[in-house]
């Protein structure tokens, strides 16, 4: 039975506990928690639609670009992923009020444990959609700081003495070890003392303020079963996945028979059916 179809984009999630789930195919939205246990195929159409300007594109580039999109927009620049290099400041920005609008704006530097401890930013809208979607367990803000920028400077400063990348196929072998997330912030910011110091008479003690006593968020993911071993789905290479869906986390399925990352696979025509 054919559930729905249309273009692929990331899950959607709700803090609940567990995660809640839906799958995003073009306007329809399907709730996925309670099809745990069931066998799902997943079959990719053919064709594959930019997720920004919805054209036809034979290859997808920074999860569902078509090219002149990724070389256009500021949202795929390099400086999304090295926010360290961003150059707004210097009026190069590809799309300055892009970048006003979502990246000179406060962002949160924050700690999480995903396949173990990482360190992390997101903007503050994103909290906590940016853990669901990385699949932590935990996480914590440690600092709240008024660009995209300056949080790459501060994430920079950090990843001398942390992780800052999930090991995906760790993650989604079982849950992390419970960390004590604030005896860690207290070790970072007592290393990182005088680089964190500099930043702040650089930039200004209300850019870059230090979070204490903040709750750490606990997180949950619907999964029946953890894969011993993680073999990927690819829909490059095989449009029909199958299998008994046992768990969901980050934006993976966990199928009995692999996993698939359907963030990776946006703008891609999907159907999805139970069987």
């Amino acid at each position: 039975m054919e559930l729905a179809r249309g273009a692929l984009r990331k899950m959607q999630t709700r803090l609940e506990t567990p995660v809640a789930y839906e799958m995003v195919l073009g306007a329809s939205r399907v709730p996925l928690n309670g099809l745990l246990g069931q066998a799902l195929q997943l079959e990719f159409l053919g064709a594959i639609n930019c997720i920004h300007c919805e054209r036809l594109t034979k290859k997808s580039f920074n999860q569902g670009y078509c090219y002149p999109c990724f070389r256009r927009l500021a949202q795929c620049d390099s400086c999304i992923i090295s926010p360290e290099k961003c150059h707004y400041h210097l009026g190069t920005c590809r799309e300055p009020e892009w970048g006003a609008a979502n990246c000179m704006i406060d962002h949160f530097v924050y700690l999480a444990n995903t396949s173990g401890l990482k360190v992390g930013i997101t903007r503050n809208s994103q909290v906590p959609t940016r853990w669901m979607d990385q699949g932590a367990t935990q996480a914590l803000p440690i600092l709240r700081v008024a660009s995209r920028f300056q949080s790459g400077l501060v994430e920079t400063v950090f990843k001398a003495h942390i992780a800052d990348k999930t090991n995906w196929q760790a993650m989604l072998k079982g849950a992390s070890e419970p960390a004590d997330l604030e005896l860690e912030r207290q070790r970072l910011m007592a290393v990182c003392a005088d680089e964190i110091a500099a930043l702040q008479q650089q930039h200004g003690l209300q850019a870059l303020m230090v979070l204490e006593q903040q709750p750490v968020t606990g997180i949950e993911y619907p999964v029946l079963e953890y894969p011993r071993k993680v073999t990927s789905f690819n829909f490059d290479k095989d449009a029909l996945v199958a299998g008994t869906l046992l768990g969901i986390k980050g934006q993976y399925l966990i199928l009995d028979t692999g996993v698939i990352n359907l963030r990776k696979f946006g703008g891609y025509q999907v159907a999805l059916s139970q069987h």
